[in-house]
């Protein structure tokens, strides 16, 4: 009887414990996305900007957990027009794979490292690159910036009578959730 009274008060007191930390964390999806792929020619210098894109976790503490990114590929758009833009999206093999992706089981808050699998044009790789969460109130701003190579990805670089992009291409993400 004993043993049977230690082991429920056990249960109780763990359980207490698990249901506070679920109760504790909280959901987080954007409110606002900022994406600035940028990359070289030999011509000029490119640019293609985004604002649609879905961002979620749980927040518990300082960390951020199961965080989740997706973008779909025709939300870039270059200031150089539709040309630039289908050469792009036929790079990144949008037809087949609308979306990109980086899920990341944890993000600390604060300056660091976050590591999680990216998913480009259907190919995925493990990554890690900086970024820097701040918050304030029950806002977080999640800043990154990070250079990738097209043909890590399995990508043919874009390019028009013959003249190619570069094969690197940085991308800067700026993203508020609360």
């Amino acid at each position: 009887m004993k043993n049977l009274r230690i082991f429920l008060n056990a249960t109780i007191v763990c359980g207490t414990l698990l249901f506070s930390q679920f109760y504790n964390a909280q959901k987080i999806t954007q409110k606002t996305t900022t994406i600035i792929v940028t990359g070289t020619s030999p011509l000029h210098d490119w640019e293609m900007n985004g604002s649609a894109a879905t961002f979620s976790g749980m927040v518990t503490g300082n960390t951020i957990s199961n965080a989740t990114f997706t973008m779909p590929v025709t939300n870039l758009k270059s200031k150089k027009g539709k040309s630039m833009d289908n050469k792009a999206y036929e790079a990144l093999k949008s037809a087949q794979n609308p979306n990109i992706y980086f899920t990341a089981p944890s993000v600390s808050i604060g300056k660091g490292n976050i590591s999680g699998k990216l998913t480009i044009a259907g190919a995925s790789k493990n990554v890690t690159f900086p970024i820097n969460v701040s918050k304030r109130e029950n806002t977080y701003t999640i800043y990154g910036t990070e250079v990738l190579k097209l043909s890590d990805f399995g990508m043919s670089r874009p390019g028009f009578m013959g003249i190619k992009t570069g094969d690197e291409i940085t991308v800067k993400v700026n993203i508020v959730a609360e």
